[in-house]
C-alpha cells in the first residue's frame, strides 16, 4: 500500500484555493493513553484541522517544551510502543479521511529499521514523517524509502538558516516545510512575531513547496497573524495544554475541538 504524500499535497493546495492557510494540529500518540489519543485526532478534525501531526513519545524530546514534554512523559509511563502510534495513524485516517503525520525525533526510527516504519506507516494510511533532527545530509536513505512508500518528508527550518542552507533543506524535503517561528522549543508565546514572516520569504525563494509555520501559536488571533503570511499553521502546545488541563478526558475532548474551531475561523481571516 502506497502511503498519503498526495492526499497531504492535495489537502494544502486546497486551502490555498480558497485563499487561506491550512490548519495543522499536532497530538502526541498515546495521551491521555491510546484510546484517548485517537479520540482527541477525531475532535480536532471535527473542529476543524486540515492535517494531523500525531507525535511519537520521545524521553528526550529536545524540541518540545514542558507541556508535550509533560504528555509524552504519561504516554510512555502508560507503555506506549510504535504499534500504537501505527494505530494511531490508521485509525484516525480511516475515521476522519485527513492526512496524518507522524513527528518524530530520528532514534525511534533508526532502532525500529527504516524499511519497517516507512512499510507500517503507509500501511496505516500515513502521509509522511516530520524530522525535526535528521540532518539533510545523513537522510537519503530515509528518503529513498519514504519515496517508494508514498510518504512526504518534513524537514525543519528555522529562522537561524542561512538561505545557502534553506536551498540544500528544501530541495532534499516533500510535502511542506515546517517553519519554526523562533529559536527555542514548542510552546504557546505572546506574538509569533517577525522573524516567522521573514523565514517564510526566504524559505519561499527557494521552493515551490508550501511553507507552514509553527512554534507558538495559541489562539485565533495568532492563527490569523500566521496565515497573512504562511501556507499552513501549526499548532500543538496549546491543543496538549487544553487536555493537560481538563479534569476528565471527556471534558479534554471538548476543550480541543472547541480550539481547532477558534483557530480553523482564525485561519479564514488572513
Amino acid at each position: 500500500m502506497s502511503g498519503n504524500i498526495e492526499l497531504l499535497s492535495a489537502t494544502l493546495a486546497a486551502a490555498k484555493a480558497e485563499d487561506r492557510a491550512a490548519l495543522i494540529a499536532y497530538l502526541p500518540a498515546g495521551f491521555p493513553s491510546v484510546d484517548g489519543g485517537i479520540e482527541a485526532v477525531k475532535a480536532v478534525v471535527a473542529g476543524g484541522a486540515d492535517v494531523v501531526e500525531v507525535g511519537l513519545p520521545h524521553s528526550d524530546p529536545v524540541l518540545d517544551g514542558p507541556v508535550i514534554q509533560t504528555a509524552d512523559d504519561i504516554a510512555l509511563r502508560g507503555g506506549v510502543k510504535i504499534a500504537d502510534v501505527m494505530r494511531t495513524v490508521r485509525e484516525a485516517y480511516e475515521a476522519t479521511g485527513v492526512p496524518i503525520l507522524v513527528m518524530t525525533y530520528w532514534n525511534p526510527i533508526d532502532r525500529y529499521g527504516i524499511e519497517r516504519f516507512t512499510t507500517e506507516l503507509a500501511d496505516a494510511g500515513g502521509a509522511g514523517c516530520i524530522l525535526p533532527d535528521l540532518p539533510v545530509q545523513e537522510s537519503s536513505v530515509w528518503r529513498e524509502h519514504a519515496d517508494k512508500h508514498g510518504l512526504a518528508t518534513v524537514f525543519v527550518v528555522a529562522p537561524s538558516s542561512k538561505d545557502e542552507r534553506l536551498t540544500t533543506i528544501t530541495a532534499a524535503g516533500s510535502g511542506f516545510v515546517y517553519a519554526a517561528s523562533l529559536m527555542g522549543v514548542t510552546g504557546t508565546r505572546e506574538s509569533v512575531g517577525e522573524q516567522a514572516q521573514d523565514l517564510v520569504r526566504r524559505t519561499r525563494a527557494t521552493t515551490a513547496l508550501p511553507v507552514c509555520v509553527g512554534l507558538g501559536v495559541s489562539n485565533a488571533q495568532q492563527a490569523a497573524e500566521v496565515a497573512a503570511f504562511a501556507d499552513g499553521v501549526i499548532v500543538g502546545s496549546a491543543f496538549v495544554k487544553r487536555m493537560l488541563d481538563a479534569p476528565d478526558e471527556e471534558s479534554g475532548l471538548a476543550a480541543v475541538r472547541s480550539l481547532a474551531g477558534e483557530l480553523a475561523e482564525g485561519v479564514r481571516k488572513r
